[in-house]
């Protein structure tokens, strides 16, 4: 018996089919002027993504690390309001789509889907590529500037992942509010770097006064315990590696790690982490060192030793971005 295919998978396939008869070195040229001139100096008004070659290039790069980075955030989200279930979905910026294939893989099911973009080779890529997802079939794409002007109608969940950083500080404001105004739930994915953290608390805080809470990564609600300048909080994703990933980045390794940054929050009752890990853990001889945020908008370092017992070999297992300690088994 075959076992099933996961998401990431499908889409990887999808995008690899997408690139047959694209010349590899016109690919890699494609990235290489996008990753320069895409994130955060593009006005909405004029899209960098100007055909469908551009398209196909940067989404067979960036799609599978938008993926796994929302897929991460989500994750953790759904820890945080167990037994809920987003019955719509509205996809800020969503360009190609990687937030939707992430929320399908996150909540069984289907439910309506909206992508909102400027871009419109971006669109009519995502449509096509969400044909090979059954949850996404019925995804409606419409073009749409991502600002001011923005108008949402209500919806249970919003995705706004690597946008914010393409629109001026206004503009990021009121999408945010946009997005706060019409959600149940919102999550704000950006890259883990210290503008992209920034953006991120900027998100947090607006969302707070619009009366959500935050599940996560947060232990609170309450100010961030991060001097602003000092450091940031970011976590990591895996991602496989495609050709054409290696071709643009060279190297051999199957894998790169994707930073990104993120806050997920909502109106309704929430279960945050006791607290999160926020640097990779330390393992050493007998013992294993854990930076934590903690409930008290603390950030300190715990450190667990073998007799903790159970605790210890729970320590040895966690990693960068997870709740601690451990939620009970069962």
């Amino acid at each position: 018996m075959n076992a099933p295919v996961s998401p990431a998978d499908t889409l990887r396939a999808a995008l690899a089919g997408l690139l047959d008869g694209l010349p590899p070195k016109q690919a890699a040229q494609a990235v290489e002027r996008l990753i320069v001139n895409y994130r955060g100096r593009t006005p909405t008004d004029a899209p960098v993504l100007r055909d469908r070659s551009d398209v196909v290039a940067y989404a067979a790069y960036r799609m599978p690390a938008t993926f796994e980075a929302v897929s991460a955030a989500l994750a953790e989200f759904a820890d945080a309001v167990p037994g809920w279930t987003p019955g719509s979905h509205v996809d800020i910026g969503g360009g190609t789509g990687a937030a939707t294939w992430a929320v399908s893989a996150t909540w069984d099911g289907q439910r309506p889907v909206t992508v909102l973009d400027w871009a419109e080779p971006a669109l009519a890529l995502g449509r096509e590529i969400a044909a090979a997802n059954p949850a996404l079939k019925a995804a409606e794409w419409h073009r749409s500037r991502i600002g001011s002007a923005l108008a949402l109608e209500s919806t249970d969940l919003v995705t706004v992942s690597y946008v914010l950083g393409e629109l001026t500080e206004a503009d990021r404001a009121a999408v945010v509010d946009t997005a706060a105004s019409a959600a149940q739930a919102v999550v704000v994915v950006e890259p883990g770097t210290p503008e992209g953290y920034a953006r991120v608390i900027e998100a947090r805080d607006r969302l707070i006064g619009a009366g959500f809470q935050v599940a996560a990564p947060c232990p609170h609600s309450a100010a961030c315990p991060i001097v602003p300048g000092e450091d940031w909080c970011h976590f990591s994703a895996r991602v496989s590696r495609s050709s054409l990933h290696r071709q643009v980045k060279g190297g051999s390794l199957a894998y790169e790690d994707e930073k990104f940054s993120y806050v997920a929050a909502a109106r309704f009752p929430v279960h945050p982490a006791a607290s999160r890990v926020v640097r990779r853990p330390q393992i050493r001889k007998g013992q294993v060192l854990l930076d934590l945020c903690g409930p008290d908008e603390s950030l300190h370092r715990d450190t667990v030793t073998k007799r903790h017992g159970p605790l210890y070999r729970a320590a040895r297992d966690t990693d960068w971005g997870d709740p601690w300690p451990p939620p009970p088994e069962g």
